[in-house]
């Protein structure tokens, strides 16, 4: 699933190539108009899809943000709304002139909405897995699960929050694994940089919040941090399916000391996992405690 430096990385492309432009058509693929007519609600949420195409065409695209692993499109027709993505586990937008353009034939198969610019190029969301999201808003309260996001890690208050929280009697006796997880704990860190950052820390996936010093946590956070902005720095992971816009892979794989490992990088020891939070939790039991 892409996280934050995923998100960051396809935000800071598409901002430069689609702010200030008006979307002049919109496509959205027969596999979502079934799933709806069927009593389901693929990708697009809350909304019918003929009521999802107009309520986007005309409308510029005035910002391109991102919130802990959500992209916000501030959008703005009659009045300003948002259109806001999750790219779930396979999500991919890609800034094409035309859908043949998109390299890799499993994500040509499975483009779902393409936003006509007036340039003449097109904003093309592929998922081949379809657990993405996309939500026509008129602000961000409209879904409140969004009010609930942690600060972004990077900013001011984000490692009192963190601290709070996971001293909290909520999350002081859950694992620091599934703490650190929660994006109202910290904003953006999945299983991924959850791994990277707790292998760094030499921490136990397993150990109990509480049982963690504040010194250790705060050493722990700012890990966090420092992993997400090398991961930004390389263009995030790409484990299996992510991509840029322009169809290109990360790099921050090739760097990873613990995930998808079955022999420790810094002692040499066979790996272990376990199940934390619904996710597999690897580990190594000689380095981390």
């Amino acid at each position: 699933m892409p996280e934050l430096p995923e998100v960051e990385g396809v935000v800071r492309l598409i901002r430069p190539v689609a702010a200030g432009k008006v979307i002049r058509d919109v496509f959205v693929s027969d596999t979502i108009r079934l799933s709806k007519e069927g009593g389901k609600e693929a990708i697009i949420k809350r909304m019918e899809a003929d009521a999802f195409i107009d309520s986007l065409i005309g409308a510029e695209i005035v910002r391109v943000d991102r919130r802990s692993k959500y992209i916000y499109f501030q959008m703005k027709k009659d009045n300003e709304f948002l259109l806001v993505n999750h790219l779930g586990m396979s999500g991919a937008w890609f800034f094409v002139d035309s859908l043949l353009s998109i390299q890799e034939e499993k994500f040509r198969r499975h483009v779902h909405v393409v936003l006509t610019l007036d340039d003449g190029n097109l904003l093309a969301y592929a998922d081949i897995r379809r657990f993405g999201e996309m939500r026509v808003l008129n602000e961000e309260g409209d879904f409140p699960p969004l009010l609930l996001m942690a600060p972004e890690p990077f900013d001011d208050g984000a490692l009192e929050h963190f601290l709070d929280m996971s001293e909290s009697p909520k999350y002081k006796n859950k694992p620091i694994k599934e703490v650190i997880m929660d994006g109202r704990v910290i904003s953006g860190c999945g299983n991924i940089y959850a791994t990277e950052a707790l292998f760094r820390m030499k921490i136990h996936p397993n150990r109990k919040a509480g049982r963690i010093s504040r010194l250790r946590k705060t050493q722990l956070f700012e890990a966090i941090a420092t992993i997400l902005l090398e991961s930004i720095e390389a263009g995030g992971s790409t484990i299996s399916d992510y991509r840029n816009i322009n169809g290109e892979s990360g790099q921050m794989q090739n760097r990873f000391g613990m995930y998808g490992k079955k022999q420790c990088t810094a002692c040499g020891s066979m790996t272990k996992s376990l199940q934390i939070g619904g996710r597999t939790s690897v580990y190594c039991p000689s380095c981390q405690k």
